[in-house]
């Protein structure tokens, strides 16, 4: 079932299991605000089970820098903005990954990597990828990386 988001009222529902559920909410939290201010779009997750596509495209882009996960996905979501795709899985370890595809050749394509607040820095990414810190009200303390994409998704 389709879930708005709200960052005014932030809920755990859908990443409860997640191990850090309120700092992950608040995360998917800031990625709302984010987009209703600068897009004025609603951010509308779905679970991974009902769209397991958007987690395989996910992968994919990851396969790229042979990045694979061990933890459950549990939530995504899919915009298309401005001729660039968005495309978020949020991780029940208290990850969230983002991939930013422009579809016209020459755009912005990169994946973005957002730990939440208390998590540990996943093996996958630990030795490939540095870290930087960003405070967030609704988050609290958000730390991310990125890399560009090289291949065609």
């Amino acid at each position: 079932m389709p879930y708005l988001v709200d960052f005014v009222n932030v809920s755990n529902q859908g990443l409860e299991s997640a191990s850090h559920a309120d700092a992950l909410a608040g995360l998917r939290a800031n990625e709302a605000r984010y987009f209703k201010n600068k897009y004025n779009v609603d951010f509308i997750t779905d679970p991974a089970s009902a769209k397991p596509e958007l987690v395989d495209y996910v992968n994919r882009v990851l396969a790229e820098r042979d990045i694979h996960f061990a933890s459950k996905p549990l939530e995504v979501t899919d915009m298309l903005i401005e001729g660039v795709r968005w495309t978020y899985v949020f991780f029940e370890s208290g990850l969230a990954v983002n991939v930013l595809y422009a579809l016209e050749d020459g755009g912005k394509r990169a994946v973005g990597f957002k730990l939440s607040m208390g998590m540990e820095i996943p093996i996958e990414l630990a030795s490939k990828f540095k870290f930087v810190r960003q405070k967030s009200k609704l988050a609290g303390e958000i730390r991310g990386s990125y890399f560009v994409i090289k291949g065609k998704y």
